[in-house]
């Protein structure tokens, strides 16, 4: 549905250049929730405004449905963009137009019939619950319900592609959660390709099938989001993992854990069925040394478990050995040494 082959965009400021994307290649599959996640600087804005032509690479392709969108001519170019919905960090409604005309607002543009519209629009109106605020104006809505707006604005001309710029970042928590169950609605039931950037790595863990991490202006991992939250490789990966499944050690901590605990501690990281399986004891019994389970969590991803223990092991250096020997034949394991770990 989307492809980025090895693109690059410099912008000039200041009679300096920036490089704002550094060859970035990424393909994203029809029908699936695609999450690009970084810092501010990262180039995920610059990404997004690729695909419909708002900015221009400067070098490298964009392909929607296989056609590089740099290649088409203006009539053809505003043909793919109405194909392509967006929602904003802000929202963008339109303050003057009530609930109603704001979603209407692109069909008009299109010389959409009257009665087309207001059939389109009363359907969406009962696709993102607000059927009964189609008269009332953006300013007398909620933070939620002005971002429902927008979806159901974004939705109005039936696109193939939706692109969310930080949809969520404005939003508090329980919101957020309710605007992100919408858009799995959108991509589930209308089978729509969904492409969002975001700094916050728990949407991308909430709704992504597959994601990219970017780092100044380039992709420094992709993936299955499962397969990254379970073995993330970069540092920053790392980082933003850990803010969400709240699994990293102060040192703080550790050097408590160390005075009340006298055996070796170990982290234990647990995927798909071994996440349910009695691996410690069974293994720890065998080899006749005890185990306490200090920290950790087990989480849901993707509809699979992902489990993430701090583990003392007490007994000699040879048994303990052996049974980290007998574990890594199934999960990873690795000692604590700091509170990186």
């Amino acid at each position: 549905m989307i492809t980025f082959d090895e693109v690059s965009k410099v912008f000039s400021s200041g009679g300096k250049e920036v490089q704002a994307l550094q060859n970035v290649s990424l393909t994203i599959s029809k029908g699936e929730i695609f999450g690009v996640v970084g810092f501010s600087g990262a180039g995920k804005s610059t990404l997004l405004r690729l695909v419909n032509l708002l900015e221009r690479p400067t070098s490298g392709r964009v392909l929607v449905n296989d056609t590089d969108v740099s290649s088409l001519s203006q009539v053809n170019l505003r043909k793919v963009r109405r194909k392509i919905g967006m929602i904003f960090q802000s929202f963008n409604l339109f303050n003057s137009r009530t609930v109603y005309g704001n979603i209407a607002y692109p069909l008009k543009l299109a010389k959409v019939p009257k009665q087309e519209i207001e059939t389109r629009v009363n359907e969406l109106l009962q696709f993102v619950g607000l059927e009964d605020k189609a008269e009332q104006y953006p300013e007398q809505l909620s933070g939620g319900q002005k971002q429902r707006v927008g979806i159901a604005r974004a939705l109005a001309t039936s696109p193939d592609i939706l692109i969310c710029d930080e949809a969520t970042s404005a939003l508090d928590p329980e919101t957020t959660g309710e605007i992100l169950h919408l858009l799995r609605k959108v991509n589930e039931e209308y089978n729509i390709t969904i492409l969002l950037i975001t700094h916050e790595m728990h949407v991308i863990r909430s709704i992504c099938h597959r994601m990219a991490v970017m780092e100044k202006g380039a992709v420094i991992e992709e993936g299955n989001v499962y397969e990254i939250f379970s073995n993330p490789q970069s540092k920053t990966t790392k980082n933003f993992i850990s803010s969400v499944l709240n699994d990293k050690l102060s040192s703080k901590l550790l050097e408590r854990l160390r005075k009340n605990h006298s055996g070796q501690l170990y982290r234990v990281i647990f995927t798909g069925g071994a996440a349910s399986e009695p691996l410690l004891s069974r293994v720890t019994r065998k080899h006749g040394i005890d185990f306490n389970i200090i920290y950790g969590s087990i989480n849901e991803l993707q509809d699979q478990l992902f489990g993430s223990l701090i583990v003392e092991f007490q007994g000699s250096d040879q048994l303990v050995q052996q049974v980290i020997n007998d574990l890594q034949q199934i999960v990873e394991v690795r000692e604590v040494i700091n509170h990186e770990s």
